[in-house]
């Protein structure tokens, strides 16, 4: 597993990391015995980041986390987010501080490796406030580093305006191209560090799904199709299922032997140099075992490259809904 430096964090953490989503919730059910497996799984592959936030579950992400890492002693670095409980607001220093400790309380550490606002209205964002709140927590030691997870390009600049944070948690994948005109640049010249979610866009791009395919009704995949609980572009990328499915299955012939098509849609992403990690998700540990190895996959053709961005230009970009 070779590893990324996280910004100005002077931390190396695995070019594949696991997002912890589905250990709390939206993703139907996984039991506590599954959870630790994943985990197990994921640590055993070289895998050394994690990303949570305190509201996957009401908290059960976060303390399937914090049980895990008693078991184990390897050196690991966790994230987590705070800021969608009280969503749209108001957002106040104290509040923020009580979850900040009600997550150190959870994973069992002294202090947060990496704290990231979690997706919070882009008028808090601007204002600017709330990251001196977390620099005074810094000094405190609460947490080590800051960032931040946002849902568009206008929220990642405006984060890109505080000098001293660590990391963007961005949507990055074959489906959503934007930041490597609007972003990846910025973020590079500044030393910001860019955490990938959704490199498989809710799993359509596995190239598994058919329109037929059903989810469980605790499933985003279910429930938020059209963005009605949440931010339309955390599901399917932001593109209607049926449209995801029919653009997945168009991709699959451009896929290298050897690859299977979530390992193909991950290596495009780590192929850009100013992505750190990407937190793919999986519910089975042979899925991790699975992305795990595409950290020793040899980078993609720039024809490959060409052709996807093609792809993206003519047949994606038009139809993603949500801010973006």
């Amino acid at each position: 597993m070779k590893t990324r430096v996280l910004g100005n964090s002077e931390r190396s953490v695995s070019e594949i990391g696991l997002g912890c989503w589905q250990l709390g919730a939206d993703w139907g059910t996984v039991s506590d015995k599954d959870a630790l497996e994943i985990l197990e799984s994921a640590i055993d592959c070289g895998i050394r980041f994690l990303d949570t936030a305190d509201v996957y579950g009401a908290g059960r992400s976060e303390r399937m986390i914090g049980q895990f890492i008693r078991r184990r002693s390897e050196e690991l670095f966790i994230a987590t987010k705070v800021g969608r409980q009280n969503y749209p607001g108001p957002y106040t220093a104290p509040l923020i501080r009580q979850h900040i400790c009600e997550s150190i309380d959870r994973l069992g550490v002294e202090s947060l490796d990496l704290l990231q606002l979690h997706c919070i209205p882009t008028e808090v964002m601007s204002n600017g406030e709330i990251f001196d709140w977390l620099r005074n927590f810094k000094r405190e030691g609460l947490i080590k580093n800051f960032g931040a997870s946002v849902e568009s390009m206008e929220a990642a600049l405006l984060v890109l305006k505080q000098a001293d944070v660590t990391s963007l948690q961005i949507i990055f994948n074959l489906f959503r191209q934007k930041p490597i005109h609007t972003l990846f640049e910025k973020a590079s010249a500044q030393g910001v560090g860019i955490i990938v979610r959704l490199p498989l866009a809710s799993g359509v791009l596995s190239g598994k799904f058919t329109i037929d395919t059903q989810f469980a009704a605790d499933d985003h995949r279910n429930y938020n199709r059209d963005g009605d609980a949440f931010n339309v572009g955390e599901t399917f990328a932001g593109l209607p299922f049926e449209l995801a499915v029919e653009l997945a299955t168009q991709i699959k012939p451009m896929v290298p032997l050897g690859l299977t098509m979530a390992q193909f849609a991950q290596r495009w992403i780590l192929d850009h140099d100013a992505v750190t990690t990407m937190i793919t998700g999986a519910s089975r540990p042979s899925q991790v075992k699975s992305n795990a190895v595409v950290s020793d996959l040899p980078k993609l053709s720039s024809q490959i490259h060409q052709q996807m961005a093609s792809f993206y230009n003519e047949k994606v970009h038009e139809h993603i809904r949500g801010v973006y």
